[in-house]
């Protein structure tokens, strides 16, 4: 599973569901979706993808310290009482019960931490090994300027469709600190898809730097790389692959 560290972004596109991975410790995210896909409100794959990635190393541990777990609900009432979350675990109970306890358990296990793969092996989330993206587009917008807002213009091309899979921005900044994100790309038609997003290119006020270190967007110049995948983007399972990775740059002036 990927330890991200944060970046303020604001994903636009009406076509990608954006679902932040991971966030390492002491900077916020100000990801979130500005417009949802309506027309799937019972999507599963998105709901899944999202409930693994902040959930399978604790039900791993669940798993590994309780022994013989007999049922979805022994299981997913031990998760709802460490997250403290009711709602993560009726999420927990749905996606266990479509498999049964026994090969849910074997799925958690066989996923090695990969939100996608483990959703794929549960059915919730579609695949497509014959799919492809092309990037035709990547800038950033305004190329120079101040500390502040920039936005990031994606646009990518598939011919045979896409699988269920990611795109990852990641940011190379002056003190080295890194910045990355990454959304979840569901599986699409053939098509030409705009995948705007906004970055706000300014110290975190709430970052703790007792807990790490705290980006400063110092003035200079940043390199932006996009990857465009299916699955998990390096993963090593099946259904995964690479399909475009492009970069640019900007700068900050003051």
């Amino acid at each position: 599973m990927k330890v991200f560290a944060a970046v303020t972004c604001v994903l636009l596109a009406t076509h990608t569901f954006a679902v932040h991975l991971q966030l390492t410790r002491g900077q916020k995210s100000f990801l979130k979706l500005v417009a949802k896909e309506l027309e799937k409100p019972l999507d599963l794959c998105p709901i899944c993808i999202q409930f693994t990635d902040q959930t399978i190393d604790i039900l791993l541990n669940i798993i590994l310290n309780s022994g013989i777990i007999g049922s979805c609900e022994i299981l997913c009432t031990a998760l709802e009482e460490k997250t403290g979350s009711k709602a993560i675990g009726a999420v927990c109970n749905i996606l266990c019960d479509v498999v049964g306890i026994e090969e849910f358990i074997k799925l958690i296990d066989k996923a090695d931490l990969d939100p996608i793969y483990f959703c794929e092996l549960l059915k919730t989330c579609p695949i497509n090994d014959n799919g492809d993206a092309h990037v035709t587009v990547f800038n950033v917008v305004p190329k120079t300027g101040p500390q502040g807002v920039f936005n990031i213009a994606l646009t990518y091309e598939s011919k045979n469709g896409t699988g269920t899979g990611e795109i990852v921005i990641d940011i190379e900044t002056v003190d080295k600190i890194p910045v990355s994100t990454a959304f979840l790309n569901e599986l699409k038609p053939k098509g030409i898809y705009n995948v705007p997003v906004e970055l706000k290119a300014e110290p975190d006020p709430d970052c703790d730097p007792t807990q790490g270190p705290c980006e400063q967007w110092l003035p200079g110049q940043y390199t932006v790389k996009v990857a465009v995948c299916n699955g998990e983007c390096g993963s090593k399972h099946p259904h995964s692959q690479i399909y475009d990775e492009k970069s640019t740059t900007f700068t900050i002036t003051e």
